[in-house]
């Protein structure tokens, strides 16, 4: 008997329980509740007037998932039954293209006091392991900064970004808000900026970021548990590169 047999059963139906509750269901050829897409935020300690991002995607399906829907990769990379069959080379085409690049200055967005802010995106050398960056360079020092996040929500309304920022805040962006302040130096703020961060607004809206980032990091331990249970029934087939 394989070793991932030795799983309490009710551990696994613990883990059905709460992938019943916590996710509705989503069309086959997107998989929003696998280990969730990341972006940390960050000021630069050198340069005030610039912002740091980075994108991570959660698994190497959206990778391919993104190359097809920006027209890099053939249309038949997403079989009928949803599977999606991801290559190793699928991140090196997709972080060398320019449709990656408008991309992700489309999706993810810095603003500071309503100015927004020109993103450059850095090259990614392993798009897969370690994200790609995008520097936003800001009309002057940041003090507290709109940063607006849609990754993915174009291939399903599901997909959730769990931000994290300066001294480890975190912050979900969703349905529930693409749009969030984030305090990274110490200029006021401003009129232009609505605070919506959590120091913002204390504990109450701290708790609420808590309670949308603890249901995904359940989602995704869950999934890691089922994805153990039933390795026949694994959505992404990876096949070398050709």
């Amino acid at each position: 008997m394989p070793e991932t047999a030795r799983w309490p059963r009710r551990v696994v139906m613990s883990a059905a329980a709460t992938l019943a509750l916590l996710a509705p269901a989503v069309p086959a050829a997107a998989h929003p509740y696998g280990y969730p897409q990341t972006v940390t935020i960050a000021a630069d300690a050198a340069r005030p007037d610039v912002v740091h991002l980075r994108w991570k995607p959660g698994g190497v399906d959206e990778i391919t998932l993104l190359g097809v829907h920006l027209g890099l990769l053939p249309q038949d990379r997403v079989l009928l039954d949803g599977a999606v069959d991801t290559r190793e080379k699928d991140a090196t085409i997709l972080a060398g293209s320019k449709p990656f690049t408008d991309y992700l200055l489309k999706q993810m967005t810095v603003s500071n006091a309503g100015q927004a802010c020109a993103g450059t995106v850095k090259r990614a050398s392993d798009l897969a392991a370690s994200g790609v960056d995008v520097d936003y360079t800001c009309w002057g020092a940041v003090g507290i900064a709109r940063v607006e996040v849609r990754m993915l929500t174009d291939l399903d309304p599901a997909y959730r970004t769990v931000a994290t920022g300066p001294e480890g805040k975190r912050q979900v962006y969703g349905p529930d808000g693409y749009a969030h302040d984030w305090v990274l130096g110490d200029a006021p703020p401003t009129t232009a900026a609505t605070p919506t961060s959590a120091a913002d607004h204390g504990p109450t809206t701290a708790w609420k970021a808590a309670r949308s980032v603890g249901p995904l990091l359940l989602v995704a331990a869950a999934v890691s548990i089922l994805r153990r249970q039933v390795r026949r029934r694994r959505v992404t087939r990876v096949r070398p590169s050709s």
